[in-house]
């Protein structure tokens, strides 16, 4: 797949969770660093931008543990992108 296809399609479901929290931590994050990201690190989004969003807000919360693997590395840019926010 093109991937600037790819960063496009990422970014527009980033963007459009479905609750206002996600678009704001996962989308702020995905706007603010989708074109730096590797191709690894956009497979790795992918992959974990197909999990439930109850899930992922678990683990934004803390509530359940931090996935393995690149979900997991995924999610700590994340939980780091959320951090600066609550911090600015």
């Amino acid at each position: 797949m093109d991937k600037e296809i790819q960063r496009k399609r990422l970014k527009y479901r980033a963007t459009h969770r479905g609750t206002k929290e996600a678009d704001t931590i996962i989308g702020g994050y995905v706007t603010a660093n989708i074109q730096d990201l590797s191709d690894d690190q956009l497979d790795a989004l992918e992959t974990f931008l197909d999990c439930p969003d109850p899930d992922i807000s678990d683990w934004l919360r803390g509530a359940s543990p931090k996935p393995e693997g690149s979900l997991g590395t995924t999610l700590e840019f994340l939980l780091a992108y959320q951090k600066n926010l609550l911090t600015d």
